[in-house]
């Protein structure tokens, strides 16, 4: 069973109203159809170019939550009206409102206008807390792995990699179903190099165990000695992930989107994905070059994103 199956079996019969605000794309509305054959969705399917505040009563109660989001920005109620009109901000916000359980956009708009119209009408889960991205990869063996951040923030601070990590880590269990392991890489193991490169990277970890203290972690540790028992018994014996990582947490951009990439083109693994991850609900971007198969994935991810925990995986998340 490939990751795309794991998914969508998981998801299947969630029903999540998700909205689509980019209905005029053939993709988008081929998308879902599958979704709502699949039982995965209820799509609300936006297609117009703007939404008109004559014909859609819900208009009205998103240009007040984006007045009250952004006063500072929105100085009147008719530029207030003209936001709302925007089908991306009007999507996010309707999912703000909890009139949607989630939102997948960005087959059309850009990823910059879809991360504006997350921030200003959903915002961060925690205040203060970072946005970032996560693939999912599929490998030929059967497991999966979550590379974060690959698409949002590109040198994030130690807390935003701690705060990558732990969104990660909430959202492992949802989609994937196992107990998240979290290792935060860098070209050194624990103390075999120093730098300021090796520093962030500890602290992020310093960081991240004050915010998920029961969740398994460890690092600096380099990739082999990550993902593979061997490596990590010689490299950092005792290290409590030993060689078992699921999660792994990239010190940049740049080295998360190559590493995917050359995971999923070199390796042979399928990427599921990217999925916006520390938002206070779920709301995630598409590649323009998306298919309808790839918009299904993410608004599959997007409702399991949005789904009530097991209760024993309530107190380990928050």
């Amino acid at each position: 069973m490939t990751f795309r199956d794991v998914i969508r079996e998981r998801a299947a019969g969630l029903r999540a109203r998700i909205v689509m605000p980019e209905g005029l794309d053939p993709r988008v509305q081929r998308a879902a159809e599958i979704l709502d054959r699949l039982g995965i969705a209820a799509p609300i399917v936006v297609n117009t170019e703007t939404v008109d505040p004559g014909s859609d009563s819900r208009v009205a109660a998103v240009a007040l939550h984006l007045r009250n989001r952004r006063p500072d920005a929105v100085r009147d109620g008719l530029h207030a009206l003209d936001l709302a009109g925007d089908p991306i901000r009007f999507a996010a916000s309707l999912v703000a409102l909890d009139e949607a359980d989630g939102c997948v956009a960005g087959a059309v708009a850009t990823t910059a206008d879809v991360l504006k119209a997350a921030l200003w009408a959903i915002g961060p889960r925690a205040p203060g807390g970072a946005v970032s991205s996560a693939m999912y990869l599929g490998m030929p063996d059967g497991s999966t792995f979550t590379f974060t951040d690959i698409a949002v923030v590109p040198r994030p601070s130690p807390a935003a990699l701690a705060d990558a990590g732990a969104a990660a880590a909430r959202d492992r269990a949802r989609l994937v179903g196992d107990t998240p392991v979290v290792a935060f890489l860098s070209f050194a193991t624990h103390d075999s190099a120093t730098g300021q490169d090796v520093d962030h990277v500890r602290e992020a970890v310093a960081r991240f165990r004050e915010i998920a203290p029961d969740v398994c972690c460890d690092g600096p540790l380099q990739v082999d000695a990550a993902i593979i028992p061997a490596v990590a018994a010689r490299k950092c014996p005792g290290s409590p992930v030993a060689g078992g990582a699921n999660i792994l947490v990239f010190p940049t951009l740049d080295a998360g989107n190559i590493g995917y990439k050359l995971v999923q083109r070199l390796g042979g693994a399928s990427a599921a994905g990217p999925l916006l991850q520390g938002l206070a609900r779920p709301l995630s971007d598409l590649s323009r070059g998306a298919t309808p198969d790839d918009i299904v994935d993410v608004a599959a991810m997007v409702a399991l994103q949005g789904a009530v925990e097991p209760p024993e995986l309530q107190e380990l998340h928050g």
